[in-house]
């Protein structure tokens, strides 16, 4: 069994072999919906205090205050999991394959998250939740929406 979509077909995984995800499933030819970039990015600006910057060509994160509370990818994105790595590494132990440690700062509990895979949309969106209020809770006072 495959563990991922072959393709995407207008934001729906297309599934042209049986596909297990978790404890689900999906037999061929049946279209699972995956959250695309940009209704991700329209979720995060969505936040209180939220706005898009693009600190790096092609790179689009969200931010909150002067801090970046959601890196955008094609088909991942990278968010703060955990007050530490220890925190963040249930994602890894939950979806070994759809998770992995940012480089660069998952030591301080960064993840990237990879969409349309093992992990149901619904959490992905809770894990964007809980990055902006862990960005959030260490902002100034004065800059916290």
């Amino acid at each position: 069994m495959s563990k991922t979509p072959n393709r995407l077909v207008d934001g729906y995984a297309d599934v042209g072999q049986w596909v297990s995800w978790g404890s689900v499933t999906i037999p061929p030819r049946r279209s699972v919906r995956v959250v695309t970039r940009d209704e991700l990015l329209a979720y995060c600006l969505d936040k209180p205090g939220a706005w898009s910057d693009e600190p790096w060509e092609g790179d689009l994160v969200a931010k909150v205050g002067n801090k970046i509370f959601a890196f955008t990818g094609e088909d991942t994105v990278g968010l703060k999991l955990g007050a530490n790595r220890d925190e963040a590494n249930e994602w890894l132990l939950r979806y070994p394959h759809h998770a992995s440690v940012m480089a660069y700062i998952g030591r301080f509990g960064w993840n990237t998250l990879r969409m349309g895979g093992a992990i149901p949309d619904d959490e992905i969106l809770e894990a964007i939740d809980t990055s902006y209020e862990a960005v959030v809770g260490k902002l100034p006072r004065s800059q916290r929406p």
